[in-house]
């Protein structure tokens, strides 16, 4: 078996684990760490890097950190929290270059669908209001048919809300196939969770070859294809087959995290390209921060680097 993917089950396992969790919380240089991948804890902090970026000609989309709501209560209070963002990025003026992205289990999604799809249509009447989109978030597969019904519905009066669809699941194919419509807009990344190799390719190769055909089906498809990918390879690729589909710069876009390959990203904004940065804040940054490191080795050498040096 490849180290990488002993390596990023490893992580993905410590991502769940409560012990873990507290040890890495409690450092005292895990914050440090985090500022790189994390934009901070408040609005003001989401408000504050999201000019910053788009001053840069970088777009955005903000993730309020949380998952695996088991409260209503914590559910109502993430909802508003997306609600006093969206407002405050429309009395700025950012709202036509940064967007939201939500996790349907922060928002009731465990509890019952229906508090899940009623919050996400209130975030997605404040984006309306402020003139922009929501990406709704994808986590594990056991989520997936939950997740893409309520894109579903969601789609009924907010066409443009946009879907997550992960690579790595053996089923992603056919996903693509069926919401690459007219006016979609679909993001596509590898994937960041542990899942079985019944449902999901296990090597880095599978899903490299996985990505591919996804996205030579998004782009010749009639929606609005995002590429999440920071793999020079992939991002060469996609690259190719836009130019080859004859898409124009604008009909589809490079999307990135806050904190990873910054240079790239910049690179090809130059170059004419629309790229967001996926950038989350708030106080649950554990589990994030753990899918990270899982998604690419280079980040845990620099995490136990900083811990090496500043513990």
């Amino acid at each position: 078996m490849e180290v990488g993917v002993v390596l990023r089950a490893a992580l993905l396992t410590a991502s769940r684990n409560a012990r873990v969790r507290r040890l890495v919380e409690t450092a005292p240089i895990s914050r440090d760490v985090v500022k790189r991948f994390v934009a901070g804890t408040s609005v003001d902090d989401a408000v504050r890097v999201s000019s910053s970026l788009v001053e840069s000609g970088l777009a955005v989309s903000l993730d309020h950190l949380g998952e695996d709501t088991t409260e209503v209560g914590h559910a109502d209070a993430t909802t508003k929290a997306y609600l006093t963002l969206l407002r405050r990025l429309g009395e700025l003026g950012l709202a036509a270059r940064a967007e939201v992205s939500v996790k349907l289990s922060a928002i009731g999604q465990a509890l019952d669908e229906s508090l899940a799809l009623d919050n996400a249509r209130s975030i997605c009447e404040a984006a309306a209001a402020a003139s922009t989109t929501v990406t709704v978030d994808m986590e594990d597969h056991t989520t997936t048919d939950s997740t893409l019904g309520i894109v579903r519905e969601l789609r009924r009066d907010f066409p443009w809300a946009g879907a997550v669809l992960q690579a790595y699941l053996r089923r992603t194919e056919g996903d693509c196939r069926d919401l690459a419509g007219a006016g979609s807009r679909i993001r596509l990344c590898k994937g960041a969770y542990k899942e079985p190799e019944s449902v999901a390719f296990q090597s880095r190769a599978e899903v490299d070859r996985s990505y591919v055909r996804c996205l030579r089906i998004l782009v010749g498809g009639a929606g609005y294809p995002m590429f999440a990918t920071h793999d020079p390879r992939l991002i060469s690729i996609a690259g190719t087959l836009v130019q080859r589909a004859g898409r124009a710069k604008g009909g589809y876009e490079f999307q990135m995290l806050y904190g990873i390959r910054p240079h790239e990203q910049l690179r090809l904004a130059e170059q004419g390209e629309t790229v967001r940065i996926y950038t989350p804040y708030g106080d649950e940054w554990y589990g994030y921060l753990m899918r990270r490191l899982a998604e690419r080795p280079a980040n845990v050498g620099f995490f136990l680097r900083a811990l090496a040096t500043k513990g």
